[in-house]
């Protein structure tokens, strides 16, 4: 939308989690944990294609449990792919993702920045999702990266 003055958001999150660095990077990278602690509270992932290397790419559905209509790509379901643009292990992961939706207010790139922060007590995990698409609610998704870090630190604290 060229001179549309259209902006795009980044929305942002962060936990302290009980974990290494090391142990929460392997939960960043490894399909079966990312199936299950990513989707936010009322959905459930499926990993479709999983490649965790840089360059690598994946695919997955986020599945509405309630199965109400309010899917991005079918009534009941978000399905997005991406890759992998950057993997630092204990550091960072730098994910792109687009979402596959007829609406255009669900079109772009997301670039998806998770940051590892060694501090006292554990680690912080700075979640930071830049060029967020329009049709996204900035109240929505800050509550459903909270409810992923939240899951997360579940993942890998017990």
């Amino acid at each position: 939308m060229a001179g549309g003055g259209e902006t795009r958001r980044t929305d942002a999150g962060s936990r302290l989690i009980k974990a290494a660095p090391d142990v929460i990077y392997q939960a960043l990278i490894e399909p079966e944990a990312v199936a299950s602690w990513r989707p936010p509270q009322g959905m459930r992932g499926e990993v479709l294609a999983f490649d965790a290397r840089e360059g690598g790419t994946f695919r997955m559905a986020f599945i509405y449990e309630d199965g109400g209509g309010h899917g991005k790509t079918t009534d009941n379901a978000d399905v997005f792919e991406g890759r992998f643009a950057e993997l630092v292990p204990g550091k960072r992961v730098v994910e792109l993702i687009e979402f596959e939706s007829d609406d255009p207010a669900f079109a772009g790139t997301m670039r998806i920045v998770t940051s590892l922060e060694p501090v006292e007590g554990g680690t912080r995990v700075t979640v930071s999702c830049e060029d967020v698409p329009a049709g996204i609610s900035e109240d929505d998704h800050q509550k459903g990266i909270a409810s992923s870090l939240e899951n997360l630190a579940a993942f890998v604290e017990t």
